[in-house]
């Protein structure tokens, strides 16, 4: 089998054509809100999920209401800061020191993009959000959808190169996926986001994700020496 730099050349040629098709996602989704044309569909979908008479209450009964707050938390920057800075200090104290660096630089720079998108599009947010709910930045695209797609998806291929079974690995990716996938969705559940700022966010993230892994893999920067 062909190499580059002793990685399969399928395995980066297959992540870089997966990223180019999550960026070409997110600009079609930017492009059609930036035209307007997401905004039936997006009340259509975030209207499905409220409580008939009550457009700032969720629907179903209270504790799915409370389960979607603690699972959007597993978004913020708190909690996914702490994620990355755990997991930077073991791949520190595991001798993989590019390794480290690449997660904070990544990680880092996805948040400073998202800022960035979101004042660049300047979207208002949808008013249906909960009592409880605070927000502070623009709509588009999800920081929450974006960051945590970054963050677990990442975190997720470090891991599962770890895993000795090809079963592992998938369960390892695919508890990154449904992580990533269950706080987009509980951000339009509780009326914090349009549903295309949550797919853009998805995108966007991925697509930074798999870059990284992609660059991350041609560097070898999981073969530093542990001396």
């Amino acid at each position: 089998m062909l190499k580059l730099n002793n990685w399969p050349v399928l395995s980066v040629l297959t992540m870089v054509a997966a990223a180019t098709t999550a960026l070409s996602l997110f600009i079609k989704v930017a492009e059609e809100v930036v035209e307007g044309d997401t905004g039936k569909i997006d009340l259509l979908l975030i209207m499905a999920l409220r409580a008939d008479g009550n457009p700032t209450d969720p629907l179903g009964p209270r504790w799915v209401e409370d389960f979607a707050r603690d699972i959007t938390a597993l978004g913020s920057p708190a909690v996914l800061g702490l994620f990355v800075l755990i997991t930077a200090v073991f791949l520190l104290l595991a001798g993989k020191r590019r390794l480290s660096v690449f997660m904070l630089v990544a990680t880092g720079l996805g948040t400073i993009a998202v800022t960035v998108l979101k004042e660049a599009f300047g979207r208002p947010r949808p008013q249906l959000m909960p009592d409880g709910v605070f927000i502070y930045t623009e709509s588009f695209p999800s920081g929450h959808a974006m960051v945590s797609a970054v963050v677990y998806l990442t975190l997720g291929a470090l891991i599962a190169r770890l895993a000795p079974t090809t079963l592992l690995k998938l369960y390892i990716m695919m508890v990154a996926v449904i992580l990533t996938g269950m706080v987009g969705f509980s951000r339009i559940y509780l009326g914090a986001h349009w549903p295309s700022d949550v797919l853009a966010g998805w995108a966007i993230g991925a697509a930074w994700a798999l870059g990284g892994g992609a660059w991350a893999q041609v560097r070898h920067l999981d073969k530093e020496s542990t001396k």
